[in-house]
């Protein structure tokens, strides 16, 4: 199980790093976002949206519980299970015809949705300290622990280690 620690001292480094991730992102993965609100969750999913070639607007799809976001060959599912009430809820919105498309799915809240959630292949957990962001990348998996590898010199300027 690889690991990075980093250190984000604005929201545009929390962006970078999510650009990081992405630019060497296999085209398919389960990420788990762990953080306390307004830790910077969703701020990483902007940057790696934008670095894909999202246009548009980034957030939080709080009540909508997801947000797709095809660009290219590429498809991102952003969930947010903040406001989930029953792990149940996520086979109403066919969340596991999701789970198993060739897609990248970076999942805000993750607890929340208990056993109907695929394993994480990439554990990022935030953590505010002050105007700053702790950042810890863990590879759950072998993809997970080449997908780091190969990010790591992007991330360099944000090493903490």
């Amino acid at each position: 199980m690889a690991a990075i620690k980093l250190l984000a001292q604005s929201a545009v480094a929390t962006e970078a790093i999510g650009a990081c991730l992405a630019r060497c992102s296999p085209a398919q993965a389960i990420v788990y976002l762990h953080g306390d609100l307004g830790a910077g969750k969703t701020t990483l999913v902007r940057g790696f949206a934008h670095a894909v070639g999202h246009q548009g607007v980034v957030k939080s799809p709080t009540y909508t519980l997801v947000e797709p976001y095809d660009v290219g060959n590429l498809r991102l599912f952003h969930f947010d299970l903040y406001r989930l009430n029953d792990p149940q809820e996520l086979e109403y919105i066919g969340a596991r015809d999701l789970f198993g498309a060739q897609a990248i799915c970076l999942i805000e809240w993750p607890d929340r949705g208990g056993s109907e959630l695929p394993a994480a292949d990439l554990r990022v957990q935030l953590q505010a300290s002050g105007p700053h962001r702790q950042v810890l990348l863990t590879a759950l998996t072998a993809t997970a622990t080449s997908w780091l590898n190969a990010a790591r010199p992007c991330l360099a300027p944000f090493l903490n280690e």
